[in-house]
């Protein structure tokens, strides 16, 4: 059976961006007519699962990728604040639905959990201190501590130090007020919000299968259920469905879109099954990551709250499969490839071959090697407490560039039609902590065609009371944002 139904917006997969643009699109204008379809039968099942990501508030405090080394010998700052305040503006966000009551107790998905980076060696030594002597002068970045005493660093993470040889340089910074978060309770609050104040419909097992454009504007988006088929003529339409949206992409034909490929990398956790370790271990440690590792591979030791219980997981370990989502199927990879980026993935692959050895060597590696490489933060650890778990899957971005070339970007991007009626996030982290910034522009790219720009900016203001304020140059306001937003998510400022 076909149905066809209307919509201002459809929103493709039920993810945490997709919650946070629905949010914001209704707080826009309440009277828009906003659809999400998802192929799972609940919101937030695939990359915004608690199990399948770090759920670490991405803040730059402790992803020392973020502050690469110059070829000057200094470290480079712009990304990591970059990143630091655009999680500002989730956290305005979030403590805006807070005082709403379109989310629940903060508490359910956002809590303290102090930020570590630990390296060992001279060389990393001397890294982390440049990299502290950069970003603790900043106001951002207040209150980080630094320490290469392996007393002090034993108090902050015990396990990380406990059995390291006392002969070998160590050192490691720390934020207190570094936050753990569960995105997939925080997607699935939001539309529970949503979808009880009928703000928005979420129809699950829903799988797009077409998308075409109009002849009179906007977009034809058609889905398949247990229920039969259905077809949403729409204004706009945003693709937030994770590492499958590039095929939707593909589906979609825009131009902006040509040559852009996908490099799928899976990964695993190791899981801590002893809770007398667990209870020993209070914060996210971040390592080095292995030279030719992607970012989503740099190791860290996480306590974690999942379902109110505190859990410590490891990795994740990076390997290589054709699919495109933790459920999708074996032959996604290859059905993306097409005649406008075989090249652009092939010359990419090219360039990565140190990536592609690491990945393969990562698939070959052994339980007694992950448990091995586990020492490297724990060197303790026993193999006998931890569990392999899968983690989530991802799909990093390749883009063509310079002469067609394909050119891998680590690292989250939105994709656009030229009119601005349809818009796709490709790529990971951080983009689950900065939902929020991608939101507001993706909300910039549609409000014209859905006639929001008078409302957008007066609305903006009241919900993110920062917007249109460069808070890495204005101490004062990061400062009142920061501590506004912690009293009401019942965080440390």
């Amino acid at each position: 059976m076909l149905a066809t139904n209307s919509a201002d917006v459809v929103l493709i997969g039920a993810g945490i961006m997709s919650a946070t643009f629905a949010a914001l699109l209704h707080e826009i204008d309440p009277a828009l007519n906003i659809v999400v379809l998802e192929n799972l039968p609940e919101a937030g099942l695939e990359s915004s699962n608690a199990w399948n990501n770090a759920g670490t508030g991405h803040a730059a405090y402790c992803e020392l990728n973020y502050t690469p080394s110059l070829a000057d010998g200094s470290v480079s700052t712009s990304k990591a604040l970059a990143i630091n305040t655009e999680f500002d503006l989730s956290r305005q966000l979030w403590a805006y639905w807070v005082q709403k009551k379109l989310l629940p107790s903060p508490q359910n998905f956002i809590t303290n959990c102090p930020h570590i980076s630990l390296v060992h060696g001279a060389k990393d030594v001397a890294f982390l201190k440049k990299r502290y002597e950069a970003l603790s002068k900043h106001h951002c970045f207040e209150g980080m501590e630094y320490s290469d005493d392996p007393s002090t660093i034993t108090s902050w993470a015990p396990l990380a130090m406990e059995g390291r040889d006392p002969q070998e340089p160590v050192a490691a910074t720390r934020v207190l007020h570094g936050t753990d978060v569960n995105f997939g309770s925080l997607t699935r609050a939001l539309f529970t919000g949503l979808t009880s104040k009928k703000s928005a419909r979420l129809l699950t097992q829903h799988r797009v299968t077409e998308l075409q454009r109009n002849t009179g504007g906007g977009w034809a988006v058609t889905a398949k259920s247990p229920e039969g088929t259905i077809t949403f003529s729409a204004k706009c339409v945003f693709i937030g469905a994770g590492g499958a949206a590039l095929s939707l992409l593909q589906k979609a034909g825009i131009p902006e879109s040509q040559g852009y490929a996908g490099f799928p990398v899976s990964g695993i956790w190791l899981k801590c099954s002893n809770p007398a370790v667990i209870a020993r271990h209070h914060a996210k440690v971040y390592g080095m990551a292995p030279v030719g590792a992607p970012p989503m591979s740099v190791p860290h030791l996480d306590t974690r709250t999942i379902n109110g219980n505190s859990q410590l997981l490891f990795g994740p370990y990076a390997g290589f499969t054709t699919r495109f989502l933790k459920t999708g199927s074996l032959s996604d990879y290859f059905r993306s490839l097409t005649k406008k980026n075989l090249w652009p993935a092939l010359s990419a692959g090219a360039d990565n071959l140190s990536l592609v050895k690491y990945l393969v060597g990562e698939v070959l590696q052994s339980d007694k090697a992950r448990v091995e490489f586990l020492r490297n933060i724990y060197p303790n650890a026993q193999a006998a407490d931890w569990e392999k778990v899968v983690a989530g899957q991802r799909v990093q971005i390749i883009r063509p560039e310079q002469k067609g070339r394909g050119v891998l970007k680590l690292g989250t991007e939105i994709v656009r039609s030229a009119d601005g009626t349809l818009s796709a996030v490709l790529g990971a982290s951080p983009g689950a902590s900065v939902s929020a910034s991608i939101a507001i522009q993706l909300l910039e790219i549609c409000a014209g065609q859905l006639g929001l720009q008078e409302k957008t900016q007066a609305a903006l203001q009241k919900l993110i009371p920062s917007y249109g304020t460069d808070l890495a140059n204005n101490r004062e306001m990061c400062a009142s944002v920061r501590k506004s937003t912690a009293s009401i998510l019942k965080l440390t400022a």
